[in-house]
């Protein structure tokens, strides 16, 4: 074994001593302990380094030396020759507390172990140990406080040496383990940690042991073999562990339970997501007076943050504009608006399909959910569940093989009404409904409850208007002399209201036409009421073989005596003798003449004030007709846009007819096609005459 590579070793396997030298900084060298020997004369024989230190003496000025007349008071001396005897005869140990002469003459307190030797002669020898009694006391303090502090410390704390193998566990690392600290003892970490990112705990404490840097304040979350059915929360710190000298002697690792402020901040994160969605859903949901776009929206704001799959479902006799109450036992008639899904499943084929209704039997929860206007929620589905939640026996088979788990069904309120139900499923969310999950659920069905009513109240107003509107225009235009014409009437999209466009076509005596196309600013019934009116005063001032400047005069004083309409009106009357076309406008968009080998052209026209301003005069302008050419006279919404110059549009507008080939049927139909869009802001009248050849 030779030299000191005995002691030079690495640490020893577990179970065996480990051998090696002590480096200086120890709890002796702390202590100070010194080491006197005494002969049995009293004479001091030994004298070591630490005497030294303490006392002040040198080994040539105390070695030989009476050890009472060098190191005692005199008026304890007695009573040190008397201890001395005591121990030097009976062989028993003698320890307490006493003063002792330093060599600079003030007197320290030191504590005192005395005990007889014997050597191999049968001599005997007094043994003395000592060490500075504050500094003892200090140290026994400082070890009372740890290990109270420890034992009875609420923190898991543990000590581990530089193998991460436990030396030390207090009892609240025992409950935090759920394992008795006897059995930690050994162990390495990562056999007993409750973590579930154990592995990361165990490489952040290598990291500890190899910088020195501490780890604090690390959340992990786990299961402890006591509690498995709970979650659990830790904040765990380490710190790397040193001797006085600097020597390595392990981590320490300190485990604080915080559970509660875990789920405190999951709820309070919660509620903030919560809130986010709501807010994002109070974006999102009502862009448009669309209802089913409305449903739609709702659906996808639910998918998937809240659930895997929605569908909204809207009584049909709320759609219809009818309050009706289910009664009990009752069944409900709902209309199917829309569904949405995370993922492909099943469970979109056992939906209702968007637009059908569906007659639900009062042993359906959505028909409870209606009929109560309260939340039906089943957190845990199963197999008993299932027909009370599908439309019949087959979407029942179709949720079950979708693995739906939970439902919930929060009903649709507005202004007091029932409207419907937002019908909620999980598959893929392992989680089950829960309280919040019913709060969250029905405040967004509260904020869309609104939107869909708003919805379904502006769709019944646009319907009402629109069949206003259509039974005031032509239905089949008349047969007129020398002309082919072709009418086209588009209301607005979806997310306008119907306005009060129309055109006309009125035969005139002498074989004359008359062609009208007009506007009334607004829009909804009573823009629909007010082009009616123009209408039917326009036909009746036709008959009276007036100039167009003259009718538009007259339709400018029967505008005004409309409360607070304005109108553009065009009024062109054609004479198939003369082959000319009079043509008179009130603020209206010029009418476009397409020639045979010309370039189609904006009439030049005086433009006038809108009817209804009053006061103004009109002119009129004849342009003369060949055969073949084509007149287009049409609304502001055929060519107007939010975003595009008017002039740019009008241009597009001349693109499109610059092919006068296609028949008039045609032409409206590619000019509705190019120029609008599915979601137009306004209505359209277009009217195309072409002269016979």
């Amino acid at each position: 074994m030779g030299g000191t590579d005995a002691f030079s070793a690495g640490p020893a396997p577990t179970g065996q001593v480990e051998f090696g030298p002590a480096p200086p900084g120890g709890l002796l060298d702390v202590l100070q302990m010194a080491a006197v020997v005494l002969d049995e004369s009293g004479r001091i024989s030994l004298w070591s380094p630490a005497a030294e230190e303490l006392l002040g003496y040198t080994p040539e000025e105390a070695l030989g030396e009476y050890a009472a007349r060098l190191l005692v008071a005199d008026e304890h001396v007695e009573l040190v020759l008397g201890l001395f005897a005591q121990v030097m005869g009976s062989g028993e140990s003698w320890a307490g507390v006493f003063p002792v002469r330093h060599k600079d003459g003030c007197i320290r307190l030191l504590e005192m172990r005395n005990m007889r030797l014997q050597d191999v002669h049968g001599s005997y020898y007094a043994l003395g140990l000592a060490a500075e009694q504050a500094t003892l006391r200090r140290v026994e303090r400082d070890l009372a406080l740890s290990v109270r502090l420890v034992d009875q410390s609420p923190i898991g704390l543990a000590v581990l040496d530089s193998d991460l193998r436990y030396v030390a566990v207090n009892p609240a690392l025992e409950r935090v383990n759920g394992i008795p600290a006897a059995e930690q003892i050994g162990r390495r970490a990562d056999e007993t940690l409750p973590f579930r990112d154990d592995g990361t705990i165990e490489a952040a404490m290598l990291k500890v042991l190899e910088t020195g840097k501490p780890l604090l304040d690390r959340q992990v979350l786990g299961r402890t073999p006591a509690d498995p059915d709970t979650e659990r929360a830790w904040s765990v710190s380490l710190y790397r562990l040193e001797d006085p000298s600097g020597r390595i002697l392990g981590v320490a690792a300190s485990v604080v339970d915080v559970t509660d402020r875990h789920q405190a901040a999951t709820e309070a994160e919660r509620a903030r997501h919560r809130l986010t969605m709501v807010a994002d859903a109070s974006v999102r949901i009502g862009t448009t007076l669309d209802l089913r776009e409305t449903a739609r929206e709702l659906a996808e704001v639910a998918v998937p943050e809240l659930a895997d799959i929605a569908a909204v479902d809207v009584l049909d006799s709320a759609v219809q504009g009818r309050r009706e109450e289910i009664p009990a036992g009752g069944t409900a008639v709902l209309r199917a608006l829309a569904v949405a899904a995370a993922a492909p499943t099943p469970a979109v084929r056992a939906a209702d399909p968007p637009g059908e209704l569906a007659r639900y039997d009062s042993d359906r929860l959505v028909t409870k959910c209606v009929q109560t206007g309260e939340p039906v929620v089943v957190p845990h589905v199963g197999a008993a569940d299932l027909p009370g939640i599908a439309r019949d026996a087959k979407a029942a088979v179709l949720l079950a093989e979708a693995g739906v788990h939970s439902y919930l069904a929060v009903p649709l309120i507005a202004r007091g009404e029932v409207l419907g139900a937002l019908d909620l499923k999980r598959f893929r969310n392992p989680l089950p409904f829960d309280a919040d999950d019913v709060v969250l659920a029905s405040e967004l069905a509260a904020r869309a409850a609104v939107c869909i009513d708003n919805a379904r109240w502006y769709q019944q107003q646009r319907n009402t208007a629109l069949t206003l509107q259509r039974s005031l225009l032509p239905q089949q235009p008349p047969p007129v002399v020398g002309l082919e014409v072709a009418s086209r009437y588009q209301p607005a999209g979806t997310a306008g209201e119907v306005g009060g466009d129309w055109y006309d076509i009125l035969p005139l005596s002498g074989d004359r036409t008359a062609l009208v196309v007009g506007d009334v600013m607004g829009s909804g019934i009573n823009a629909a009421t007010a082009m009616g009116q123009l209408r039917t005063a326009t036909r009746t001032l036709s008959v009276l073989d007036l100039d167009p400047a003259q009718v538009l005069r007259h339709l400018d004083a029967v505008t005004a005596g409309l409360e607070s309409h304005i109108a553009t009106c065009l009024y062109a009357c054609y004479d198939p003798h003369q082959a000319q076309c009079t043509i008179a406008t009130a603020g209206h968009l010029p009418p476009v003449l397409v020639r045979p080998g010309h370039a189609p052209r904006l009439l030049e026209l005086p433009t006038g004030a809108p009817l209804g301003v009053g006061g103004v005069p009109f002119r009129a302008v004849t342009v003369d007709l060949d055969p073949g050419d084509r007149l287009v006279l049409y609304t502001d919404g055929l060519v107007e846009t939010r975003d595009e110059d008017i002039d740019v549009r009008l241009d597009v507008l001349l693109g499109l007819l610059d092919d006068p080939r296609p028949g008039l049927e045609e032409t409206c139909d590619r000019l509705l096609e190019a120029l609008r869009s599915g979601t137009g802001e306004d209505d359209v009248a277009l009217l195309i005459a072409r002269v016979h050849d």
